[in-house]
């Protein structure tokens, strides 16, 4: 009797213990505190700017100690630097991320398929779409594919090797992330190998998000009672019901960084930096422009190196502006001045290598045709300086008017600008009498050459 009550008792704490190592071995299921979310708003390609914003409205939420965080999103794309940034940020924030691609109309195209797999909660409002998630370029940009045909010769592998690397990375990366949140794998693949699309319908149809949501309420909503996987791999579990939301929109920073960013903006600051230094050495002591031409040089070299650019364009913008310069100097009857009209185009057209970077081609156009307008008028009043009679030093004095202040045959005094000078009769004369008129026909040393204003006239 003894020893069943023995085998009873060891037999019910072995039970305990394996119940306490099974539930140990389980991912803690807890229920974040219902509290306040904060929304972000990203519209617009993904750069730079936009991580930083990121960045701070992470931070902002967790100092306002708000339980989730909504980013609402509308993107065409974006720099594939800036979107595995974001990401990061996204898996290693101790606050659910939800990514809400919204209103009707909007888009979470190429980056921001890869933004929506990242999150901790993927969401989208009916009337929008996601997808195109493949690479445009070898600098592993990510922007709207172009629609493949049905044709053997188009097929949707990359025809190069690096162009099989990038993608291949990418569906590496992508793959992961959909694994990471239990989401479709599959279908994440063949956006980046086919640039597939869904609408919010299909997307939530075939596991590519978690659900669909009119409005900002109707999200909450849904999101009540939700478990979520973090950066500490334990399920947490949402508890919205109730909760307020607070915007937390774009401030004079990121508005700043996303304008100088802008390729075009970039593109005026560099050329306006160019000219003001050029205006500063040639006019030393004005400060304005060397001042202002080296601020914007700067900022242009900040957004130059956040953004695609092809070193070989800059490169032949700096040339064509230098050979521009040197036509202005150093006239060479155009040479120069076409020489570097044609590589400040060129370099300006190969200047961005990014899909959604590139410099418009009448953007491009219209400023060369203002550069070249500006050389050719700079070399007409040059040629027309050149033909107007010298206005000082010995070259000024030639046809100018004396008054003899003797009478003299040969040689004598004049009086030229308030000023005595010798002076010695050009032509055979009979006589010059004092007061007579003398034009200057030459220098030496400091004797003037001169000749009668009469035989001048005739």
């Amino acid at each position: 009797m003894i020893q069943w009550r023995f085998k009873i008792i060891g037999l019910a704490v072995f039970l305990c213990l394996s119940g306490l190592v099974l539930l140990a071995a389980q991912p803690v299921l807890s229920q974040s505190s219902s509290g306040n979310a904060l929304v972000l708003t990203i519209k617009g390609a993904i750069t730079p700017a936009t991580t930083d914003y990121l960045q701070r409205g992470l931070a902002e939420a967790e100092q306002q100690d708000a339980a989730l965080v909504i980013v609402k999103l509308d993107t065409p794309g974006g720099l594939d630097a800036a979107t595995r940034d974001m990401i990061s940020l996204m898996l290693a924030s101790d606050r659910p991320v939800v990514t809400w691609v919204a209103p009707a109309g909007a888009r979470a195209a190429s980056a921001g398929t890869y933004l929506l797999y990242a999150s901790h909660v993927a969401a989208m409002a009916p009337s929008t779409h996601l997808g195109s998630a493949t690479p445009v370029n070898m600098s592993g940009g990510f922007g709207d594919a172009q629609p493949t045909s049905n044709d053997e010769e188009s097929s949707s592998a990359p025809a190069s090797a690096m162009e099989r690397k990038v993608v291949e990375d990418a569906v590496s990366y992508i793959r992961s992330l959909a694994e990471r949140h239990g989401r479709n794998a599959d279908w994440a693949e063949k956006a980046v190998r086919e640039a597939a699309n869904l609408n919010a319908r299909e997307a939530l149809e075939a596991g590519v998000i978690d659900l669909v949501a009119a409005d900002l309420d109707g999200l909450l909503q849904a999101l009540d009672g939700r478990s979520v996987r973090m950066a500490d791999e334990q399920l947490h579990q949402l508890s919205t019901e109730g909760m307020q939301w607070t915007a937390y929109d774009p401030d004079w920073r990121t508005r700043f960084l996303t304008v100088i960013t802008d390729p075009s903006v970039a593109y005026f600051l560099m050329l306006l930096g160019f000219y003001g230094l050029i205006f500063e050495f040639s006019n030393p002591g004005s400060l304005v422009p060397g001042t202002l031409g080296a601020l914007c040089l700067l900022l242009a070299l900040y957004a130059f190196q956040v953004l695609p650019v092809d070193y070989a364009g800059l490169a032949l913008i700096a040339l064509g502006l230098a050979l521009i310069i040197a036509e202005v100097m150093l006239p060479s009857f155009g040479i120069l001045g076409v020489g570097g009209i044609l590589a400040f185009t060129a370099g300006s057209v190969l200047l961005m290598s990014h899909l959604h970077w590139m410099l418009s081609l009448p953007l491009v156009g219209g400023t060369a045709l203002l550069a070249s307008g500006l050389m050719f008028w700079v070399l007409r009043r040059f040629s027309r300086l050149r033909k107007r009679p010298a206005r000082s030093g010995r070259e000024a004095l030639i046809n100018d008017q004396c008054v003899a202040l003797e009478d003299f045959e040969k040689q004598g005094r004049v009086r030229l600008h308030g000023e005595i000078w010798q002076a010695v009769v050009e032509t055979p004369v009979d006589a010059v009498q004092r007061g007579d008129i003398l034009v200057v026909t030459g220098l030496s040393g400091l004797t003037l050459s001169v000749r009668p204003q009469q035989v001048d006239a005739s």
